[in-house]
């Protein structure tokens, strides 16, 4: 909660990390109509009439619990995703290298949660230094973006391969530098557009050591033109085209003749609505606090302190697509759980290390053919294989 009670201020003018700085958005504004009172008595009425007490220390409690199983559930999802497709990454189809590439950044995030688990705890108190409090917040922001650009590619991709098999691939096997070309300039854009807010993030002292978001100048013009790129470039842009190429994608295979099972038709709706579940909430509260700093009075006091309570809410919620990715586009489908059930098996059942150079040439090849599946099979289950 934003005030304990009365004028006790919990936190300074400025957001903590990870929150992009809506909260920091609604402290700043307030503190302005604290220190810059007018004649008009009913404004600092409006602004002490705060009568709602939300529990943060049950808050706390479920999203420490939340985030201890996004990080044990998705570390092992995405190291199993990544140690099955690595070894065919040259070779495959375009879908896989945006499963390799979604993997690896949902798996950069994953590896900071226990920062933020220990934070929240903490009740936001930051014991990990500086360089940390850049590090972890940067790497959220670079997957905060990459995922749903690679998300957009996979399904573009995907549409490609089963409607358009004639039209050039976006990531094409041939020739090779394209297809990294292409890779390093969304990983570039996504750390472009990370830095345009890690500039600005540092470790502060209030009563305890936090990690916040501080623009020294011109907060409110430089927390819109952020908003702006979050919703633009990892909401509306992604998902246009993801829901768009699913939508036509059903409908090509709907219309097709041989087509059997119509469990992949619902799937591909799925994709669509997990990837809004997952960030539509965080944008649209995002979206409200922009629209109560544009409008202080719009909203009343409690109406904007759920806002912000919540918000710390739906950003936990948007990070299960670090566990819905590698269930969705990895292990639904029959030819990741065949491959990965062959690379366990074959790990269990390695021969002794003294036969090991007599069956390298001869068993050891055998076996790699015989793992050789459907490339566009890989992900978004075996639709059009």
């Amino acid at each position: 909660m934003l005030f304990s009670s009365g004028t006790e201020r919990r936190k300074p003018p400025c957001c903590s990390r990870r929150v992009l700085p809506s909260q920091q958005l609604y402290k700043s504004k307030k503190m302005e109509l604290e220190h810059n009172t007018t004649s008009d008595h009913n404004e600092t009425l409006w602004f002490y009439d705060c009568s709602l007490d939300l529990d943060q220390d049950t808050r706390r409690i479920w999203l420490f619990l939340l985030y201890l199983f996004l990080f044990m559930v998705g570390l092992v999802e995405n190291c199993l995703v990544i140690w099955v497709n690595w070894r065919r990454r040259h070779s495959a189809s375009g879908v896989l290298f945006c499963v390799i590439n979604i993997s690896l950044s949902d798996l950069m995030v994953v590896f900071t949660l226990p920062f933020f688990m220990l934070e929240i705890a903490m009740d936001e108190v930051w014991v990990w230094g500086r360089f940390l409090c850049k590090v972890t917040h940067f790497i959220y922001i670079i997957n905060f973006y990459s995922s749903s650009f690679f998300l957009a590619f996979m399904t573009l991709e995907r549409y490609l391969t089963v409607t358009r098999p004639n039209t050039p691939a976006c990531f094409p096997l041939q020739p090779r530098h394209r297809r990294w070309l292409l890779c390093a300039g969304v990983w570039l854009l996504s750390l472009v557009l990370a830095l345009l807010e890690n500039v600005h993030v540092d470790l502060l002292e209030w009563h305890e050591p936090g990690c916040y978001v501080i623009p020294e100048k011109n907060f409110t013009e430089w927390f819109l033109s952020l908003a702006f790129f979050s919703i633009i470039f990892q909401l509306l842009g992604p998902a246009s085209v993801i829901i768009t190429c699913n939508i036509l994608i059903a409908r090509v295979i709907r219309a097709s003749p041989d087509v059997q099972n119509h469990r992949d038709l619902w799937l591909l709706h799925v994709y669509s609505l997990v990837f809004m579940a997952c960030w539509l909430p965080y944008h649209f509260v995002t979206f409200m606090l922009v629209v109560d700093i544009l409008n202080p009075y719009l909203m009343s006091c409690n109406t904007t302190t759920i806002i912000v309570f919540s918000l710390s809410i739906v950003q936990c919620i948007s990070f299960f697509h670090c566990i819905a990715n590698p269930i969705l586009y990895n292990f639904l489908s029959k030819s990741f759980r065949a491959n990965l059930f062959n690379d366990i098996l074959s790990r269990v059942s390695s021969p002794p290390f003294g036969n090991v150079a007599n069956t390298a040439d001869g068993v050891g090849r055998s076996q790699q053919k015989e793992r050789k599946l459907s490339n566009a099979s890989t992900s978004h289950s075996e639709i059009g294989t």
